[in-house]
């Protein structure tokens, strides 16, 4: 069975990338932000990015279990989505930081989405084609 991939990546190793960039933007945005004490805010890029790198992780390791993992990544995405949306209505409010974040979760959350429904388009169209 051929692996559905997006720029030559498997929706898996493309929850791991964003995980880790959305990560690693939540930790530099905590230590560069302005505010003392720093706000834990900084940090919501950091705490939607880590589960979405483990869930990539363990859908990689754990393929009997791939599709649970994947639909938890794409309910994160949404979440992300969601969250993200926000730039739209309070940029005017936000510092640079913040910004940069909502863009961040947005783009992430849009593309992984669109990514994950055109993967779960082509595992159904491999299981009608094989009779499953």
């Amino acid at each position: 069975m051929s692996e559905f991939k997006v720029l030559g990546m498997t929706i898996p190793r493309i929850a791991i990338l964003n995980g880790a960039v959305l990560t690693i933007w939540g930790a530099i945005s905590y230590f560069l932000q302005s505010a003392d004490p720093p706000s834990i805010t900084a940090l919501i890029p950091a705490f939607l990015g880590f589960p979405m790198l483990v869930l990539g992780v363990f859908s990689e390791r754990d393929g009997k279990n791939r599709h649970h993992y994947m639909h938890a990544s794409m309910a994160l995405a949404l979440v992300m989505t969601l969250g993200g949306a926000r730039i739209v209505t309070g940029y005017s409010d936000m510092s640079t930081l913040a910004i940069i974040a909502h863009l961040l979760l947005l783009q992430v959350g849009i593309s992984y989405m669109i990514a994950g429904i055109k993967s779960f388009r082509y595992a159904r169209e491999l299981r009608e084609a094989s009779g499953d």
